[in-house]
């Protein structure tokens, strides 16, 4: 595809949505404080380059939990992505092979956890929402295992369906919910033990996504979690949250490197990658921006983001006078202040026509 830059993704995805699909994908809860302060959190670091380096040559790679990653960016899990293309996963599925990531299939988009694994060959990961007991969970888990997913996903901050505002004032709801009846309750009496439960039956990594404080990182930990996944629903769960970023130091302090860390909520940029990395992640997932790419144009949309992050992240490590992810360190960043008020779309300023609602 011939997009330059990834708010030329973000203006074909918005002509090609209807308004319903669009507040689902870009919206957050209430007030959307939270969404906004992910980005927010992104614009008050300041990166700290280093000159008379040979930078020639940039190797983007890393490695998570064995696997190859082109660059540190993976595909978030997101539901009802067959609202925004007809493929739904498989789409994603098919850009993350093609590209070289891993993406996190959803148990509540289309179509099946079975029919995703199938479409490609490349690493998966599913992730699981909570909508029975554990035998139930061991049923889903079990079926993610027989279909070759590398590892589970388990979500832990959807206790309750917040009130997302751009959604209710469209009287919409999203396929996946208007499929539940009374099924939700159970994410609510999600605990620590039915967490270890469903751990020790799956017998593959398990990553905890939902964690927003050094507490509960600590918790996690101590079970064996082996991936703490710092996210806040991109917000879109509790608002007045804290940015995802803003979260990353002490995570990391209190998984004293017992656990790899990755983020999502706000990343748009290159320069958000390495902000993350130097804190202390392994890696950031991405879910707005994704959705944005598959809207664009399908698995080759979302193909094309991650083509355009990569662009960014290879000149950005060259400018920040690293060669390889492994070098780029907590000294690679401050705290500084935004050149202007930010939102949610502050890294695309020059979106024309105004706000894109």
């Amino acid at each position: 595809m011939d997009f330059v830059t990834n708010q030329e993704v973000i203006q074909a995805a918005r002509k090609i949505l209807n308004q319903d699909i669009w507040d689902y994908l870009s919206g957050g809860a209430e007030s959307e404080t939270t969404m906004r302060r992910n980005r927010m959190g992104f614009d008050y670091l300041a990166l700290r380059p280093r000159i008379c380096v040979d930078v020639s040559k940039i190797d983007t790679s890393t490695m998570f939990l064995g696997k190859k990653l082109r660059i540190p960016v993976m595909l978030a899990p997101m539901g009802s992505l067959q609202s925004i293309t007809p493929e739904g996963g498989v789409a994603v599925a098919k850009a993350a092979a093609q590209f070289g990531s891993i993406n996190f299939v959803s148990s509540v988009t289309q179509p099946t956890l079975e029919e995703i694994a199938a479409s490609t060959n490349g690493p998966k990961i599913f992730q699981l929402y909570i909508r029975g007991g554990l035998d139930w969970c061991k049923e889903q888990v079990d079926r993610a295992l027989k279909a070759g997913y590398m590892a589970l996903c388990l979500t832990v901050d959807t206790a309750h369906y917040s009130r997302r505002e751009r959604q209710m004032m469209n009287r919409w709801l999203p396929p996946s919910k208007r499929v539940e009846t009374n099924t939700r309750i159970y994410q609510a009496m999600l605990t620590w033990e039915l967490m270890a439960a469903i751990r020790k039956h799956a017998g593959i990594p398990l990553i905890l996504k939902g964690v927003a404080t050094a507490e509960d990182a600590k918790i996690a930990v101590d079970h064996g979690v082996e991936v703490i996944y710092i996210s806040n629903h991109g917000g879109r769960q509790l608002d007045h949250g804290r940015g995802t970023i803003d979260i990353v130091p002490e995570v990391v302090e209190a998984v004293k490197g017992k656990a790899d860390v990755v983020l999502d909520g706000g990343v748009t940029r290159g320069t958000d990658v390495l902000k993350a990395l130097a804190l202390g992640c392994k890696a950031v997932t991405i879910g707005k921006l994704q959705g944005w790419g598959l809207a664009a144009g399908a698995d080759a949309g979302v193909v094309r983001v991650l083509e355009i992050l990569e662009e960014e992240l290879t000149i950005d490590m060259g400018l920040l006078g690293v060669t390889n992810v492994s070098q780029i360190n907590a000294s690679h960043v401050c705290q500084s202040y935004p050149v202007s008020f930010p939102h949610e779309m502050s890294a695309f300023p020059y979106m024309p026509g105004g706000q894109l609602r």
